[in-house]
């Protein structure tokens, strides 16, 4: 896929020139790839996988300054794309512009057009997971199976787009999925079996999610006007900034510019879990991954996300993923 990036005077920072076709994608082969970039700008980290039209990929990113990317992608798959940490803006060239995907958010994107410009701004630690399927694929999962995805396999036949206005929460066992495929530990023929069904799981668990909120309906005494629903969102990128001391509930109200009985109902309704339920899954799964980086012992893990002493930190983990810290280091 032709990539272009620009920094804010339009000067060329980097190209990549390859064009895939198909046929690429569809091999029945297991073809895993490390990508890296180091430049001036920043640097990026990717591992990707491909084989039968599923492709997933997964990696890190430090953004030194505002970057514009340009890609040209006449294959045109259908992308499930999970923002784990920072936040990107893209815009589909003739479909629709300012797509906001940030932290712990997911989108589908589906673009009949060509051309995609993606806004990202200086962060130093994106963490991204995307899965992707060649448009046979895709078809072939989604016909027959449940109203979401018959009406995104018919948008992708008609060559119609398919995109979410806004990202979507990553729930819990999203999460956990995600973190199964980065770290499977099969290989060979098993592998690729895993990867198939986590990848169908991923799809399932994106688009049950999508259909329950449908069913909400978009009207009614329950619903959060526009206005609320964007300083909720500014109390998210609080809480998660403060993560380490976190702000009492009348601090984040005060800061985002809402009262605290909207904030504590309305944060429920955006993201289907209490302010610090929120902060907690957060804080977790950064844990998590600071335990498979290997840097850092126990108690300074603790100590950096916040955690009161090492038996709490211990508690909350075990009781979140099911085994403890040490289980997850030793790959248990």
């Amino acid at each position: 896929m032709p990539v272009t990036i620009r920094n804010d005077h339009k000067e060329v920072l980097y190209q990549f020139e390859d064009q895939y076709l198909q046929e690429h994608f569809n091999t029945p082969q297991l073809v895993e790839t490390d990508h890296q970039i180091d430049i001036a700008c920043g640097q990026a980290r990717f591992r990707e996988m491909h084989f039968d039209g599923f492709i997933m990929g997964y990696g890190s990113m430090e953004v030194k300054q505002r970057l514009h990317v340009q890609s040209n992608d006449a294959l045109r798959l259908i992308g499930l794309h999970f923002m784990l940490q920072g936040e990107i803006t893209s815009s589909l060239e003739g479909v629709a512009s300012n797509l906001v995907t940030s932290s712990l958010q997911h989108n589908i994107v589906y673009n009949p057009f060509s051309e995609e410009h993606l806004r990202i701004e200086q962060q130093p630690d994106m963490k991204v997971f995307g899965l992707s399927f060649c448009t046979n694929k895709f078809i072939e999962l989604a016909a027959n199976n449940g109203p979401v995805l018959d009406k995104y396999a018919e948008q992708v036949e008609k060559r119609q787009p398919v995109y979410l206005k806004k990202g979507h929460r990553i729930t819990p066992r999203m999460m956990q999925v995600i973190d199964e495929i980065s770290h499977c530990h099969f290989t060979g023929g098993l592998k690729k079996l895993f990867l198939q069904s986590k990848a169908i799981e991923l799809l399932a668990l994106q688009c049950e999610q999508i259909e329950q909120e449908s069913l909400r309906g978009t009207t009614g005494p329950g619903k959060v006007s526009k206005t609320d629903e964007e300083r909720i969102y500014h109390a998210r990128d609080l809480l998660l900034a403060n993560a380490q001391a976190p702000l009492s509930l009348s601090e984040l109200a005060r800061k985002a510019g809402i009262n605290e009985f909207k904030l504590k109902n309305g944060f429920r309704k955006v993201f289907d879990n209490t302010v610090f339920g929120y902060l907690s899954d957060y804080r977790l799964e950064q844990a998590r991954q600071l335990i498979r980086e290997g840097r850092l012992s126990f108690t300074e893990i603790a100590g950096e996300l916040g955690y009161s002493s090492l038996q709490h930190f211990s508690h909350s983990f075990r009781k979140k993923f099911g085994i403890s810290p040490r289980e997850v280091k030793h790959g248990i």
